[in-house]
């Protein structure tokens, strides 16, 4: 089973939440997504079950093996892919401008994802850019590893998992999944 959940940072991080938890969110930046990802977690399961951290830092809960979740945000977007059949990862991008998109293309994306972006008509080369962009994070969230791995992944020869991408308005979602799942805007639950 896979449960794709999406939400808004600035509604989830303004709840009510323990102590505990306040005292272990990080400050800065990713305090409001640290705390809006635990809020969709502890709606998913109640009451919510502890986490711990692989080396590279995705999180896993501590006691709930059959249970495996991953979370992106961007903007003021998150989501989180949850399955009880094998590790996930997922990646949420805004499709926005980025200085110099095409050169971070030309640095990480294999040859077949570069020749997906050539097909493509200029004036959607962005949006395409982030649908590999976000396809890419997906692999490397679901094999646990860091950001920088993204250039050793590519999106076209994949093996043992199974990769799905759709678009919800201006947003990329990807999801790298041990089975077959084909994500469509349908499967998107939204949360407050």
């Amino acid at each position: 089973m896979y449960r794709v959940v999406r939400g808004k940072i600035s509604t989830l991080s303004a709840g009510e939440f323990s102590p505990a938890l306040i005292s272990q969110a990080p400050q800065g930046a990713r305090r409001a997504s640290w705390l809006a990802g635990r809020a969709l977690l502890s709606r998913l399961f109640s009451p919510m079950p502890d986490l711990v951290y692989s080396e590279q830092g995705k999180p896993r809960f501590a006691d709930r093996n059959e249970w495996s979740f991953s979370l992106s945000h961007s903007g003021d977007d998150i989501a989180i892919l949850l399955s009880d059949e094998g590790e996930v990862g997922c990646d949420l991008e805004v499709i926005r401008p980025r200085a110099n998109w095409q050169a971070l293309a030309n640095a990480v994306f294999s040859n077949a994802e570069h020749a997906e972006l050539e097909r493509t008509p200029p004036e959607q080369q962005l949006t395409v850019f982030w649908h590999i962009w976000t396809r890419k994070e997906a692999i490397v969230k679901q094999r646990g590893g860091s950001a920088w791995q993204i250039v050793s992944v590519d999106s076209y020869k994949l093996i043992d998992v199974s990769l799905s991408h759709c678009q919800l308005d201006t947003l990329s979602l990807a999801v790298c999944t041990p089975t077959p799942f084909s994500l469509t805007a349908a499967d998107v639950q939204v949360l407050g």
